[in-house]
């Protein structure tokens, strides 16, 4: 997966993709974890994607559920992925398999 893909640059070592909707509660409070890390760990971005103006990225990747937040290494491959509401300690625990 690329920048251009998503529509936004990639991070140096690691990227954060956030599938939001504009009505999920849990993506607000997923949207500042990913952001806070995101502050925290050099060259880690955080990209938020909506997924009903990307349905055809959201389908092409399986995205079933919001949030949804794939973890992408520096060469912009899926490394994790996972539904739900993360904890602080996982994001950082998922990025260790990406840097």
């Amino acid at each position: 997966m690329d920048g251009v893909l998503l529509g936004a640059e990639l991070g140096e070592r690691a990227t954060l993709v956030q599938f939001s909707t504009a009505f999920c509660q849990p993506c607000r409070a997923t949207r500042r974890t990913l952001a806070e890390v995101a502050r925290m760990v050099d060259g880690v971005a955080h990209v938020e994607v909506d997924a009903e103006e990307r349905l055809a990225l959201v389908r092409d990747l399986g995205i079933v559920t919001t949030p949804t937040t794939l973890v992408l290494d520096a060469g912009g491959r899926i490394v994790r992925r996972a539904a739900g509401q993360p904890r602080t300690v996982d994001v950082i625990a998922a990025l260790g398999a990406a840097v």
